[in-house]
């Protein structure tokens, strides 16, 4: 069994639990009492051409296990947003992330960007959970759900006024989020089956991304540099977890990230962008010099 299928059957064994604990009917009352979804899709696109950051909150991660004692999600996530986030992430899993669902809350409660629930979503009831505790989007992931599951809780998301962040690993589970009709393709450097990470995922997958789907790019990001060449590389958007929480000064830390994600070379569109980047590896390599940042 890899680490993916372990997670996966840790998360059905607690969503059987929880079905048990709070019936569906319960959630749908508690989710239409909830706070008005944000339009993330909109303001994720509203940067000026420079690329957005989403700052995520996480405890562990199942390789590197605990990574911070984060006592009072609500405060880092303020942080966040004055170190210029555009969306917050916050991972909700229990075993292997130690996250909780009350950190949703407690976010959603304490910024006015939106709010992404992180977790590892295998059926529609943990769809109507996100929005009970007041989530803007969802992430579902294309290794763990067949074509026909992607689809259905995708619907499921949207007909909530929530978007999805399909999350892929590779240019085919691009392709397939594409037909499922995702707006945010959200491609992760880590392959969740080894955890291995491989940065140049990024740019290989997004180049089969069209322009009008947001295109979010996941792990491997350690500082600002790795946010430029993301960027450089086509992505929309950085997802930015470990290196905040692990930092002295997360507010700095995002700041930094930020004004790297805002240089001029970055403000135009994503083809330009790209364009721009590959013109420049070429100018680089006729001059037998070593790629560069900045």
């Amino acid at each position: 069994m890899n680490v993916l299928d372990e997670i996966v059957a840790t998360v059905s064994a607690d969503l059987k639990r929880r079905e048990a604990e709070v019936p569906l009917s319960d959630l749908k009352r508690q989710a239409q009492k909830a706070a008005d979804v944000h339009d993330a899709v909109s303001v994720l696109r509203d940067r000026e051409g420079a690329v957005a950051m989403i700052g995520e909150i996480k405890r562990a991660t199942p390789i590197r296990g605990s990574l911070a004692h984060i006592d009072d999600p609500a405060t880092l996530a303020t942080a966040y947003e004055r170190g210029g986030a555009t969306a917050i992430s916050v991972c909700t899993e229990p075993r292997f992330f130690q996250g909780l669902l009350t950190d949703l809350d407690a976010v959603r409660a304490a910024v006015e960007i939106p709010v992404i629930c992180k977790d590892f979503v295998l059926s529609s009831y943990q769809i109507h959970e996100a929005r009970a505790h007041g989530a803007d989007l969802v992430l579902l992931m294309t290794q763990v759900l067949d074509q026909p599951a992607l689809v259905s809780l995708l619907e499921r998301t949207h007909s909530l006024g929530m978007c999805a962040l399909v999350e892929v690993h590779s240019r085919l589970e691009a392709l397939r989020a594409l037909d499922a009709g995702a707006q945010i393709i959200a491609v992760n450097a880590c392959d969740l089956k080894t955890m291995n990470v491989d940065r140049h995922v990024i740019e290989e997958v997004i180049d089969v991304i069209p322009s009008d789907v947001l295109a979010i790019a996941e792990s491997g990001v350690r500082d600002s540099h790795d946010v430029f060449e993301y960027a450089k590389w086509g992505a929309d958007a950085v997802l930015v977890g470990e290196a905040l929480v692990t930092s002295q000064d997360p507010q700095l830390c995002l700041s930094d990230m930020v004004s790297a994600g805002s240089h001029p070379a970055l403000r135009t569109d994503r083809k330009e962008r790209v364009r721009w980047a590959l013109e420049g590896e070429a100018e680089r390599h006729l001059r037998g010099s070593k790629p560069s940042c900045f």
